[in-house]
């Protein structure tokens, strides 16, 4: 995700994303909205606090509490990320960044640990520094209860009770909430990493479903209607992702690239109409750009698109064609090679030798199309694919 760094703790880049922004004072409003009821209803009854509730409902004061406590949330959830990341670290893996945002925290590893244990470890990390920050706050909550700092007393009962819901909520079996990463390390210890994940995805689409179910029988939870959403294309899309990279595990640019004789490139001098006709008819959608034996840039269809069709006699591919492009080797793993399209949204990649000098290019059809192969042939010969190769916390 990308969004405005803040800074670094640990080395780890801390962003807010745009949403953060919107959801931050939407909070506080709805914190400030509820403290009389939450004190009257929650905290002296439930714990005691003997908190004057026309102490915290005059004037702007339930709003200046809805801030301190959305913001006290916010860096609850940050710390749970840390916690998560720490142990990620120890383990030797990198951390791409924290981001705060509409639905929480969500921390980007750079590879995820496929060894069963240090998931496992990772996975419960988040919770047990929530429900660390939890007794912290209730102690100071014991300390100041029935005495004059009402106002603290309130926001630290509010962070006992939302650091335990937000540990238990997370504990929940919605991968890839942090339940759901428990129940795929549990799984992976008898079964393929990418085995293990297709089960704990379709438990936490399961999950999400029930849980807009529920959204939607209780008055419409805009907030858990999204959760749901993100629950599902995160289980999904991890799935996807997990299943990709098992099949082309050993699998290199260089046994799926198109190359040598079938290798079709194009030149800047050539025409748009020109270009266009030889789409048309080889039913290629891209080609490398070659002068004088250089790879110079790549041109799509998309490209020769933009160009009206009046001008396409006149214009030439060096005119639209990009010349700021990504390439692969014959070595690049093939996963590499598929991530690299998706984050730079490319349909395809050169690729060039040690000497820089193009010998294929590679697509997206080419890797589904390998993709398909690998797994139909592993289901033909009867082995599973895989065998051989926060809301608020996450």
């Amino acid at each position: 995700m990308r969004g405005i760094r803040l800074g670094s703790i640990f080395g780890i880049p801390i962003k807010l994303d745009a949403t953060f922004l919107l959801i931050l004072p939407l909070l506080a409003y709805l914190i400030g909205s509820d403290v009389g009821t939450m004190v009257e209803e929650v905290l002296n009854p439930a714990f005691g606090a003997g908190i004057q509730t026309g102490a915290l409902t005059g004037g702007y004061t339930p709003f200046a509490l809805g801030a301190a406590a959305a913001i006290g949330l916010f860096t609850c959830v940050l710390l749970h990320e840390l916690g998560h990341s720490v142990v990620t670290m120890y383990h030797g893996y990198e951390i791409d960044s924290i981001t705060l945002w509409l639905l929480g925290g969500v921390a980007q590893f750079a590879e995820m640990p496929e060894d069963w244990k240090v998931e496992l470890q990772v996975a419960v990390a988040g919770p047990i520094v929530s429900v660390a920050l939890g007794v912290l706050s209730y102690a100071g909550f014991s300390l100041l209860a029935g005495g004059g700092q009402p106002v603290l007393t309130f926001i630290l009962g509010y962070l006992m009770l939302a650091n335990i819901v937000l540990a238990a909520f997370n504990m929940l079996p919605g991968f890839p909430m942090d339940g759901g990463r428990v129940l795929r390390a549990l799984l992976a210890r008898t079964r393929t990493h990418a085995r293990a994940t297709q089960i704990a995805a379709e438990v936490g689409k399961g999950f999400a479903v029930l849980l807009a179910l529920f959204a939607l029988f209780t008055g419409l939870n805009l907030y858990l209607l999204a959760l749901a959403f993100f629950i599902y294309m995160g289980a999904a899309g991890e799935a996807q992702q997990t299943v990709l990279k098992a099949a082309f595990r050993g699998v290199t640019v260089g046994d799926v690239m198109t190359g040598g004789d079938d290798l079709r490139t194009v030149s800047p001098d050539d025409s748009i109409a020109h270009l266009i006709e030889r789409m048309f008819r080889e039913r290629h959608t891209g080609y490398p750009v070659v002068e004088n034996g250089d790879l110079v840039g790549m041109v799509t269809l998309g490209d020769a698109q933009s160009v009206d069709e009046v001008e396409r006699d006149a214009m030439r591919v060096e005119d639209v064609m990009a010349t700021d492009i990504y390439t692969a080797t014959p070595e690049t793993e093939a996963m590499d090679a598929f991530q690299t399209m998706q984050q730079e949204n490319v349909g395809r990649l050169p690729v060039v030798d040690a000497d820089g000098a193009l010998c294929g290019i590679v697509s997206r059809t080419d890797l589904m199309t390998a993709f398909d192969i690998i797994q139909q042939s592993g289901a033909a010969s009867g082995e599973s694919l895989g065998r051989e190769m926060t809301p608020f916390g996450r």
